[in-house]
């Protein structure tokens, strides 16, 4: 795949001891340019910034150094742990709404051949770790979108999918939720968590209702013990 550095000024060393467990996959609702030219800017209030933006055409741009910290994610919450642009690499896909707008197959193949280079620099990410936007930030953010092929990742080694035929998972949902990584009701409204989670592994249904297939998918995830598969 072809690479450009195009460096931006906003990043941070990593804090103390911090290693890079986490991969957060993010649209960028706007075109190419638009997206560089705010991720580059040093003169926001609120400066931002990720470590690759990835274009349509599988261009990725460099623009954060994999050691340092880039600012992609905010407010952001996942398997215990708050504000995770410290242990996190970003990338940002070009699409301008990952609900109406498919991912090129291009683009899509050039991310498959990043992500892997990442995780094999990053063992400590694990599968369940390669997460959206809207993972972390539920109640902030759906991207990257209902359309993203988040099960092809999966197919590639890159993230999880749910297990075909589970049976439905019983108990308290939110806390199964919790065991696999999402935020805790108390910090998010519960609908929105069950969103982002079956915007990720259920996308044909995006209500917030916790159906017995969303049932089915999250056990799916889980081993019979309740932790990630």
């Amino acid at each position: 795949m072809k690479f450009v550095d195009l460096p931006s000024p906003n990043h941070a060393a990593r804090p103390d001891g911090a290693g890079v467990d986490i991969l957060v996959l993010h649209y960028t609702e706007l075109p190419l340019q638009e997206s560089l030219d705010i991720l580059r800017d040093a003169t926001r209030e609120l400066r931002v910034s990720s470590h690759y933006v990835l274009d349509l055409d599988g261009t990725a741009y460099r623009l954060v150094p994999e050691d340092r910290t880039a600012w992609h994610a905010g407010k952001s919450w996942w398997r215990g742990r708050e504000a995770l642009n410290g242990t996190s690499i970003g990338i940002e896909i070009v699409n301008l709404h990952g609900d109406r707008h498919d991912y090129p197959p291009e683009q899509i193949a050039a991310l498959v051949e990043l992500c892997r280079g990442i995780l094999m620099r990053h063992p400590a990410i694990e599968p369940r770790n390669v997460v959206g936007h809207s993972d972390i930030a539920p109640q902030r953010k759906i991207d990257p979108g209902r359309r993203f092929p988040w099960k092809r990742l999966a197919e590639q080694g890159i993230g999880l999918w749910p297990k075909a035929g589970a049976r439905p998972l019983d108990g308290d949902f939110h806390k199964a939720l919790q065991r696999y990584g999402y935020a805790p009701p108390l910090a998010v409204p519960p609908k929105e968590i069950v969103k982002a989670f079956q915007r990720h592994f259920r996308a044909d249904r995006v209500d917030g209702m916790i159906d017995p297939e969303t049932r089915s998918r999250l056990a799916g995830l889980l081993d019979p013990l309740g932790r990630a598969a």
